[in-house]
């Protein structure tokens, strides 16, 4: 079994804090050798973010396990020998400073391109490289604002809500990874290095999906529906009699085996439910009565039902729900570090399997602040083929 397809790839990390370290992740996991570049004394920002168990910062352990640590000041003469040294050895460079900070410090993609012509150098910012937005400043909740995503979340009438998770971080990094295969692919038939610029921004408008051609079709400037799909109904959130679950009846007959299982078999008869976009337009009389049906039972009672009649539904989990998911274990989505100081960590797994490849549920701990200078420096000495 192979530790992943991108073995043998090395990676200069020089991001911080969410976006770049999670591309990063994601390469390490995919079995490239990352390299994480910090600042002398502080690194990456992310360790002093919390949670925080035995001192060591939860947030920061959960984004960068596995990768090695050197801290250089690369503005320091000797420092920035080492930094080129690695450059030497390496394929790919990933950094999320503001635009124009590598290039003051002489080290942007023209510069580099010129020195190491087969190097992928990925550059993921707030709002990318051009643009009248290029030198703003931005994090997850400002381009999630920007994006559109925050004005599609929530429910009518309530202000503003942020999705969950930093997706506008998340999504970028994905995108970022994305384009780094891409680029390593074409470098074996043309042998050279690309630049890849990602924009935060640019990675939520990517994924506004069916809002974008809602208002292009119809002009009308989506809102916020809370649960509810915005063309498929009925396909949200219903309250049982002891709590919510979703169901997705995404067609005509799935909505016929819906109001057969719920004992609901008028809905069916009714001109009002006759096909999806009758179900949309009359949305909230459906939801009524598929809610009556439902509140005569508790949540477990209906998802065993509607399992049964090959319904898609599900409960609604919160986070310890989803840790504990046998389905979740099953695929081992959460694997666990084990940190000399912190104990064991759990995290998010490698939602990637790849036949051949290695999944183990256990994996390398993050680093600590300069852990591996020495291990980074000897290795200096082998260069790359």
């Amino acid at each position: 079994m192979s530790k992943g397809p991108l073995s043998g790839i090395r990676v200069i990390d020089l991001t911080r804090i969410l976006a770049g370290p999670y591309c990063t992740m994601v390469l390490a996991d995919l079995g490239a050798d990352v390299i994480k570049i910090e600042r002398p004394k502080i690194g990456d920002d992310a360790r002093h973010i919390g949670p925080f168990v035995a001192g060591k910062s939860a947030y920061f352990m959960s984004l960068n396990r596995g990768k090695q640590s050197i801290a250089l000041d690369l503005k320091d003469d000797a420092d920035r020998v080492i930094f080129l040294e690695l450059l030497e050895t390496a394929d790919v460079l990933v950094e999320n400073f503001r635009p124009g900070t590598m290039q003051k410090l002489g080290l942007g993609w023209e510069e580099l391109k010129e020195k190491f012509p087969r190097l992928i150098y990925a550059a993921v910012s707030g709002f990318g490289q051009t643009g009248p937005y290029a030198q703003k400043p931005a994090y997850d909740m400002v381009v999630q604002a920007m994006g559109g995503i925050m004005s599609l979340t929530g429910h009518p009438g309530n202000p503003p809500t942020r999705v969950g998770s930093s997706i506008g971080d998340i999504t970028a990094g994905l995108f970022t990874a994305t384009g780094i295969n891409a680029a390593l692919f074409e470098r074996t038939r043309t042998g050279k290095g690309k630049f890849i610029d990602v924009s935060m921004l640019d990675a939520q408008v990517a994924i506004l999906e069916n809002a974008l051609a809602r208002y292009t079709a119809t002009g009308e400037v989506p809102g916020p529906l809370g649960a509810r799909h915005p063309s498929i109904t009925p396909f949200e959130a219903f309250k049982t009699a002891d709590g919510y679950i979703v169901i997705a009846a995404g067609n005509d007959t799935l909505f016929a085996r819906l109001c057969d299982t719920l004992g609901a078999a008028h809905l069916r008869d009714d001109d009002r439910y006759q096909s999806n976009e009758a179900r949309c337009n009359n949305a909230g009389a459906l939801k009524e009565e598929i809610e009556i049906a439902l509140g005569q039972h508790p949540s477990a009672h209906w998802l065993e039902v509607l399992e049964a009649a090959g319904l898609p539904c599900g409960p609604i989990n919160n986070v310890a729900d989803v840790i504990a998911d046998p389905q979740v274990i099953a695929r081992n989505m959460i694997v666990t570090a084990n940190d000399p100081e912190a104990g064991e960590i759990r995290m998010g797994g490698n939602p990637i399997k790849l036949s051949g490849t290695t999944d183990p549920t256990t994996r390398p701990p993050a680093p600590d602040l300069d852990e591996h200078r020495d291990q980074v420096r000897a290795s200096l000495s082998v260069k790359k083929d």
